[in-house]
C-alpha cells in the first residue's frame, strides 16, 4: 500500500519471519506500523478451546494491525505468518508523522479502513440473518469483486474450506456441505476437490 521507498525514508527496517510465526499477540500494545514484502499474514482471534477466527488474511503490499496506530488501544487480534514472509515495520510516531506529512496515504489508509469495516459489516448481517450458503456465496463474491483470494483468470477461490469456515465462524463441516450444495445449484463449481466462483 505505502511505498518502501518512503517508508525506509522515514526509518522503517525488514523483519523476517517464519511460517507459524506469532508477530504480535492480541492484548498487547503496538509499536509499529506492518507491511508484507513478501508471504501472508493471518489476523486472528483466538478462542479458549485454540480454534482461530480469521479477521483478515494480509498478502503481498498490504498491511496489518492497524486499529491501535488509530485508537491507541491494543491490538484487537494475534497476527501469525501463514508462509515465510519479509515485512516491513515502521515505529508507530513515524507512521503518523507519514500520514500528517502525505495527505494522499492518508485518505488511502482511510479508505483502505473503510473496506475491511465494510467487510465486517457484510459477514455480520450473513451470519446473524442467512443461511450458510448465502454467507459463503457473499463472502465469496465480495472476494471475487475485490481481487481478493480469487484467481482472476480461472476465478478459483484460493481459500482453503477452513480458512472459509475460520472467516466465517461456520463449522468446516457446514461450510464442506454448504459448498456441495451451492455446486449441485450451479453457484459454485467444484472439480478435482479444487472451488471455483460462478462468472
Amino acid at each position: 500500500m505505502i511505498d518502501t521507498n518512503l517508508l525506509l525514508n522515514m526509518g522503517a527496517s525488514f523483519k523476517e519471519v517464519q511460517r507459524n510465526e506469532i508477530i504480535f499477540l492480541e492484548g498487547s500494545q503496538a509499536s509499529f506500523y506492518y507491511q508484507i514484502v513478501t508471504g501472508k499474514v493471518r489476523w486472528v482471534n483466538i478462542n479458549d478451546e485454540g480454534r482461530e477466527f480469521i479477521q483478515f488474511m494480509a498478502e503481498e503490499g498490504e498491511s496489518f494491525g492497524e486499529l491501535p496506530l488509530v485508537d491507541d488501544e491494543p491490538y484487537a487480534a494475534t497476527a501469525i505468518a501463514d508462509e515465510d514472509t519479509t515485512l516491513i515495520r515502521l515505529h508507530k510516531s513515524h507512521f503518523i508523522q507519514l500520514l500528517k506529512e502525505n495527505p494522499e496515504i492518508h485518505f488511502s489508509f482511510t479508505r483502505m479502513l473503510s473496506r475491511r469495516i465494510r467487510l465486517k459489516f457484510l459477514l455480520l448481517k450473513e451470519m446473524a440473518i442467512r443461511s450458510p450458503e448465502h454467507t459463503i456465496t457473499a463472502l465469496l463474491h465480495y472476494f471475487k469483486e475485490n481481487n481478493k483470494h480469487t484467481c482472476p483468470d480461472c476465478n478459483r477461490v484460493m481459500l482453503t474450506r477452513q480458512q472459509i469456515a475460520d472467516m466465517t465462524g461456520l463449522r468446516v463441516e457446514t461450510v464442506i456441505r454448504a459448498m456441495r450444495n451451492l455446486h449441485s445449484t450451479g453457484q459454485l463449481l467444484i472439480e478435482k476437490g479444487k472451488v471455483y466462483c460462478s462468472k
